[in-house]
């Protein structure tokens, strides 16, 4: 562990909180329909949204100033301030009770449940786990678990290793995650991480293959899919990355039907995974 590391620090954010209040408007339900390559269609108040709009809801809204090079807000804050470069969404655990619909003013309550310190075969990792409680004036809409995980500069960054042959799917589809989609998807969550627009600085700074597919896109990608194939939304969404996938060729969304609903995963060209999901019809 980095000698600069106080976990007892970092674990007295534990029982922080904060609240957020947005609206969900026709815009942002329109633009995210067609990021996602879906019909814009005419938004209605009432409509309901996609099932992760509230990751577009009341982002944090940092000045300039106030940013990291890697565009995200400097540490501190809500967030712990862990003394580590690199953030990661790692992967989290959705409980859908009821839509969001156009017109709802939507209040985001936010807790640090645990941050925790382990080390593995790519060094120090530091995880901290945020729970979400989203709420419009018919009561809870969603429950949400955010694992967030970070890491050194000289971390390994995946996406590479041999080929694995394609596990069979009793669902599949190909999305092309290109740099107009990554791009879209950062501005309507406001999201400034250089990783997923700055091709030079991921490259170059970073030391990926390419643009970085944000985990909630995928994840977004992939409860959609499993609401598409189950007929109807799911009532839990579980998921976790296990590898990065990047832009430059197309990536599958795969499922396979479950006793309780659908096992779910993306895929890259070579038919590695790289976000794992269960999703079930029962809560």
């Amino acid at each position: 562990m980095p000698p600069e590391f106080d976990i007892e620090h970092l674990r007295g954010w534990i029982g922080r909180s904060e609240t957020a209040t947005d609206t969900v408007t026709e815009r942002l339900v329109r633009e995210m329909r067609v990021t996602l390559d879906q019909p814009a269609g005419t938004p209605m108040t009432g409509d309901a949204a996609i099932l992760t709009a509230h990751w577009c809801l009341a982002p944090p809204t940092a000045p300039l100033s106030a940013l990291g090079p890697d565009g995200h807000p400097a540490r501190g804050g809500f967030l712990p301030p862990v003394p580590l470069p690199r953030r990661m969404w790692a992967g989290g655990r959705l409980e859908f009770q009821s839509p969001l619909r156009v017109g709802d003013t939507v209040t985001r309550a936010s807790r640090i449940d645990d941050v925790v310190v382990k080390e593995g075969r790519t060094g120090t990792l530091c995880f901290v786990t945020v729970t979400h409680d989203i709420s419009t004036e018919r009561g809870t809409a969603v429950r949400e678990r955010q694992d967030i995980v970070y890491r050194g500069v000289d971390a390994p960054t995946g996406g590479k290793g041999p080929a694995e042959a394609p596990r069979p799917a009793t669902f599949r589809a190909e999305v092309d995650p290109n740099p107009v989609m990554l791009f879209r998807y950062s501005a309507i969550t406001f999201n400034g991480h250089r990783i997923h627009y700055d091709r030079s600085y991921c490259m170059e700074e970073e030391g990926y293959p390419g643009l970085v597919v944000h985990g909630p896109l995928q994840a977004t990608l992939l409860s959609e899919f499993a609401a598409l194939h189950l007929g109807a939304p799911p009532a839990l969404f579980d998921f976790r990355s296990v590898r990065p996938i990047f832009d430059g060729a197309p990536m599958t969304l795969n499922a396979v039907e479950t006793s309780t609903g659908l096992d779910l995963w993306t895929a890259d060209a070579e038919g590695r995974p790289c976000m794992l999901a269960q999703a079930s019809t029962r809560s």
